[in-house]
């Protein structure tokens, strides 16, 4: 017997995406967004692999370009791990190319202790504008332009991303899902997704996790391959900016 699908009231609009604003029943639409969809998880999955691998084989060079930068501006490491949260809650070391300096951690608290405005921004989003932890003009060419994620093509093969999907997150920000928790969960996270193509640093974390909600409902092969037209659309024409 299927279950009933909850009806969803009202929607709003939040870049070119309707995503949902409230439903009767959060915990039936934890349900419906955890129904299994074998087809399109073999099919996500396998294109995730093609697609990976493909763009890995074209921009070794690029990799082994920034690489070499980043080692000539401040030394090793040249990639960064960091603890993300993904599907099913599994923890996992997210890569990107390192574009902050050592004792960033420390950097960040000084400065957050030093201005309440600083700290608002932290607290309201977990990322800055004027970050002071930044790795002179390379780390912050890699983060405006997003170079500084093509590692995480390695996080896609084994298994951890999609290429497609909700931002991954630290675990620090799942509380703020609240009600969508549950919908960031039942996905893999993604390189790239509504948000990045929706609005990204011009939208709040309220309406990014709604995007995020819209997803997980919403996941299909055609709406994962248009955020993959979209996204290289706003790469190659620099609208695509840095998301963390």
């Amino acid at each position: 017997m299927h279950r009933q699908v909850p009806r969803v009231a009202p929607r709003i609009e939040v870049g070119e995406f309707e995503v949902l604003d409230r439903v009767d029943n959060p915990a039936e639409t934890v349900d419906l967004v955890r129904i299994k969809r074998p087809l399109h998880n073999a099919i996500k999955r396998t294109l995730d692999i093609l697609l990976a691998s493909a763009i890995l084989a074209v921009i070794a060079p690029v990799l082994v370009l920034i690489a070499l930068l980043v080692w000539r501006e401040d030394g090793a490491p040249i990639i960064y791990f960091h603890r993300r949260i993904g599907k099913n809650g599994k923890a996992f070391n997210c890569l990107k190319f390192r574009t902050m300096v050592h004792d960033s951690e420390a950097i960040l608290q000084r400065a957050l202790a030093l201005d309440l405005d600083l700290r608002r921004e932290w607290e309201q989003n977990f990322k800055l504008e004027n970050d002071p932890r930044i790795l002179g003009s390379i780390g912050l060419l890699l983060r405006r332009s997003s170079l500084d994620e093509l590692p995480q093509l390695f996080n896609v093969l084994r298994g951890d991303m999609s290429l497609v999907g909700p931002r991954p997150i630290i675990d620090d920000e799942l509380p703020k899902y609240g009600r969508f928790k549950n919908h960031y969960l039942s996905v893999k996270p993604g390189i790239t997704g509504p948000w990045q193509v929706g609005g990204r640093s011009d939208t709040t974390y309220e309406e990014r996790v709604r995007l995020d909600a819209w997803y997980a409902a919403n996941a299909a092969t055609s709406t994962d391959m248009s955020i993959l037209f979209r996204t290289i659309t706003a790469f190659v024409t620099g609208q695509l900016g840095g998301g963390r």
